[in-house]
């Protein structure tokens, strides 16, 4: 069976569905406790929309039954990187949503017997749930830290827990300093926001994804996207977009521009978040996965008080990776990217990206 060909179609006593098309998904999504915003259809439209991934999800539900378990994917193809099944692109975790450890192998073989048929490179999936058994056949491709805020204490508890001096003393300094703040869903901050996502990746020597995919991601995510820019005296100077799914936020993009770092634009812009996202009754703020060897990232999102856990990337059939030649690939693309002018670097993003998923 090929993605995209003989939806809810049975083998083995497993189904493969189309999440974007099958009527029970919205329901499994709002209510199964590990679903996140990287399930829903408007993050699974936007992948199509950008890149053409196909999404397919297994279960063990029959059609005419209530849809209670998914394991998720997008299938990538590519000339450049070969083709796979990934859960999912772009996605800084996508859980599967299994009732236990059992019915999660059950789905995992079907999907390695489908991964031999179609002749798929590897089956990906990511994920910080420490109860599965990844281990029967799987290796761990990449590992990461992935910082949660829990929402539920007051906002003045919340705050107390802030790191005093690159916390809470830069959200005075921004108040000081005037900045002013614009919050919204349409069109008119995604080119700002753009801007300085741009600014930011030419600083780290990393190619920005492609503005059809930001746009895109808006348009299919409606209410539940929503851009965040600080101005100083009409210059946009740092920019967040968040995602929202029932309780839980999603942090998922942030730039700035290094000139006015010093301002505490980007802590006045989580703060305001924080207050708003507990003004709507969000009980859990996500601030993404971090790289292992990107410590002042990992530090910043510590000094909100955010919990962390592992968050590995998983890969189907075992791979033996070495970690300083993964090191080293990551260290000579920067080292190219670091030589090419922004359009270039741009153009090797709208490029790239669909091949890297």
């Amino acid at each position: 069976m090929r993605v995209g060909e003989a939806m809810s179609s049975r083998q083995n006593g497993v189904w493969a569905i189309d999440p974007l098309n099958d009527v029970r998904w919205p329901e499994l999504i709002a209510t199964h406790p590990n679903a996140s915003v990287f399930h829903t259809r408007g993050w699974l439209e936007a992948l199509r929309a950008s890149y053409g991934y196909t999404p397919i999800a297994f279960t063990t539900s029959a059609p005419t039954d209530d849809l209670t378990n998914a394991l998720l994917f997008c299938a990538v193809r590519s000339w450049l990187t070969g083709s796979r099944l990934v859960s999912l692109p772009f996605s800084d975790h996508c859980e599967p949503l299994v009732d236990d450890a059992a019915q999660f192998q059950n789905l995992c073989a079907h999907v390695e017997s489908l991964r031999q048929k179609e002749r798929w490179k590897y089956v990906e999936m990511r994920s910080a749930n420490s109860v599965l058994n990844f281990d029967a056949g799987f290796s761990p491709a990449a590992t990461y830290r992935l910082h949660r805020l829990d929402l539920r204490p007051s906002l003045d508890a919340l705050y107390k827990g802030f790191h005093k001096d690159c916390i809470q003393r830069k959200i005075v300094r921004a108040e000081r300093e005037s900045l002013t703040y614009e919050s919204g869903s349409g069109a008119s901050l995604l080119k700002p926001l753009y801007g300085l996502l741009q600014l930011t990746r030419s600083r780290h020597h990393v190619p920005p994804q492609p503005f059809e995919w930001f746009h895109n991601l808006m348009t299919s995510m409606g209410k539940d996207a929503r851009v965040r820019i600080a101005f100083k005296a009409g210059l946009p100077v740092a920019g967040i977009l968040t995602l929202d799914h029932g309780r839980k936020m999603v942090y998922k993009y942030g730039g700035s521009d290094a000139r006015f770092n010093n301002l505490g634009a980007t802590p006045m812009l989580f703060w305001q978040t924080i207050r708003e996202a507990k003004e709507a009754g969000v009980e859990e703020l996500d601030l993404g996965r971090s790289d292992l060897d990107n410590p002042g990232l990992i530090t910043f999102k510590e000094r909100w008080a955010a919990a962390s856990s592992t968050l590995t990337t998983w890969r189907y059939p075992s791979v033996v990776v070495s970690p300083s030649f993964e090191h080293l690939k990551v260290r000579l693309a920067k080292e190219v990217c670091a030589r090419l002018p922004d359009s270039v670097l741009t153009l090797a993003g709208r490029l790239l990206y669909r091949h890297i998923g």
